[in-house]
């Protein structure tokens, strides 16, 4: 059996990983990836799969928008934090889920689900399109509420509410906390805005995500530019640029 990963935590598809092999030792992880547009350009360049474990929520947006850009003929397990309510979009079309935290007994559930169903069914015989439309019409936007990081030998699960800014420096990714505490995490600045709500952060420029209590004060710059005055303070200079000025204050009006 060959399989699939899209998953865009390292550590969530790494644990997928060992589930499925200590499930079955014969099942062939083909691939990793953990973006829509990454996924994309795999199942255009690879024989597909027998099963996909698709999670929902992407880098890039959700993974809903893949079916546009490529006929699926693999069986896809969703892997989802959603309620029970909303799956019932799943189960109407005849398409697995997984709920968040994954446990072996689930995933070997819904494995041996497929081998019942690859008798009697192909993957074209669901209705993809049906099934995107019915989930949208569930599903409201969801976002990052945790990160987790690196601290010496120790891995630390931060809460989102409690970061104040994101930023970069040399092809790192940081963020401080409101504690003033600073931790480096996995992700582009541009990854990171489609994981934050965006009612909370706002990228100021290609450096830098500020969450809306952590602007202090706005100076006028050149050119109509802005300068953030950030709490907890950072010396690099904060710049929202003239284009994105007006953007910047109706967000910081809502």
């Amino acid at each position: 059996m060959e399989i699939l990963i899209i998953e865009d935590e390292q550590l969530g598809a790494e644990k997928l990983s060992r589930l499925l092999t200590s499930i079955d030792s014969s099942i062939n992880i083909v691939g990793n990836t953990r973006s829509i547009k990454s996924s994309v350009e795999w199942l255009l360049q690879h024989k597909h799969p027998d099963i996909i474990l698709m999670d929902i929520e992407l880098t890039d947006g959700q993974s809903f928008e893949i079916f546009n850009h490529v006929t699926i003929q693999s069986m896809v397990i969703f892997t989802t934090s959603y309620d029970e309510y909303a799956l019932q979009a799943f189960k109407v079309n005849s398409v697995d889920y997984l709920l968040k935290p994954i446990k072996k007994e689930e995933l070997e559930n819904a494995l041996d689900k497929y081998m019942h169903w690859q008798q009697k069914f192909s993957a074209s015989s669901i209705d993809v399109a049906q099934l995107i439309y019915e989930l949208k019409q569930h599903q409201p936007k969801s976002y990052r509420s945790r990160f987790l990081v690196k601290m010496g030998q120790r891995l630390l699960s931060i809460e989102t509410q409690d970061i104040a800014y994101f930023y970069a420096e040399e092809r790192l990714t940081h963020f401080i906390t409101w504690d003033k505490k600073k931790y480096i995490v996995d992700y582009t600045i541009e990854e990171l805005k489609q994981m934050l709500d965006p009612q909370d952060f706002y990228q100021a420029n290609r450096g830098f995500i500020v969450h809306v209590k952590s602007i202090a004060k706005i100076h006028n710059y050149f050119n109509g530019k802005l300068k953030l005055e950030l709490q907890p303070a950072i010396e690099k200079e904060v710049l929202i640029s003239r284009e994105k000025a007006t953007e910047f204050k109706e967000w910081m009006g809502k």
